[in-house]
């Protein structure tokens, strides 16, 4: 039986639309205009993943909504949902405890696979250990550039820091999605921080030798 999903969300059309969407799929769904508003309600029983937009006008944003949730207590898988461009603040979301997150304008199926994915998440979740495998599977030098690129820095800054110029920052990128096999550098951020990638020693500061 598919599990209940809470939707935070300040645009009523969008927060309609993914409600309408999740009830095609079985799914109930409660709905809030914002962080404040779910907040006064607590984490309603049975729930089994959270949606969160990580810019909610005016009040509360994404980050601090999920940061509160997690001081509060364990809570359901949260997903935030993203606009383009914002993937440094999505990083930001999923160091906070997102396990996470989708980018506007998605398809139906990008928010139904994640919902997915989130409600049938387990504490032993073998995700960590593949994409760990994948990222492992980079050279030093490639793990580096994705390391920047994951914290958010431009490529010129990401090859003043490696000592590369900007055009090899960008082959290196390419290289990098085509052997993660991401279609999406937002996926590739997203596998890279399930890996773990972005605790590691920031570029510049590795010892490790450039291949």
């Amino acid at each position: 039986m598919p599990g209940h999903v809470v939707i935070v969300e300040d645009d009523d059309d969008m927060r309609d639309s993914i409600a309408c969407l999740l009830a095609a799929e079985g799914r109930s769904a409660a709905e809030y205009a914002s962080a404040e508003a779910f907040l006064a309600d607590g984490v309603p029983r049975g729930t089994s993943c959270i949606l969160v937009d990580m810019r909610l006008g005016d009040g509360i944003d994404g980050i601090t909504l999920i940061e509160r949730l997690r001081r509060a207590g364990e809570v359901p898988p949260v997903v935030v949902i993203t606009g383009h461009g914002d993937i440094p603040l999505a990083v930001r979301a999923m160091q906070a405890g997102a396990i996470d997150f989708i980018e506007k304008p998605f398809t139906p199926e990008r928010l139904l696979d994640a919902v997915a994915r989130a409600s049938t998440r387990r504490s032993d979740d073998p995700a960590q250990g593949r994409a760990r495998e994948r990222v492992n599977a980079l050279s030093p030098r490639e793990r580096q550039v994705l390391k920047g690129l994951v914290a958010g820095q431009p490529n010129k800054v990401v090859a003043h820091e490696l000592g590369l110029s900007t055009r090899t920052v960008e082959t290196y990128r390419a290289a990098i999605m085509d052997k993660l096999g991401c279609r999406s550098f937002a996926e590739a951020v997203r596998l890279a921080i399930t890996a773990g990638l972005d605790d590691e020693t920031p570029p510049g500061k590795c010892a490790v030798p450039a291949v």
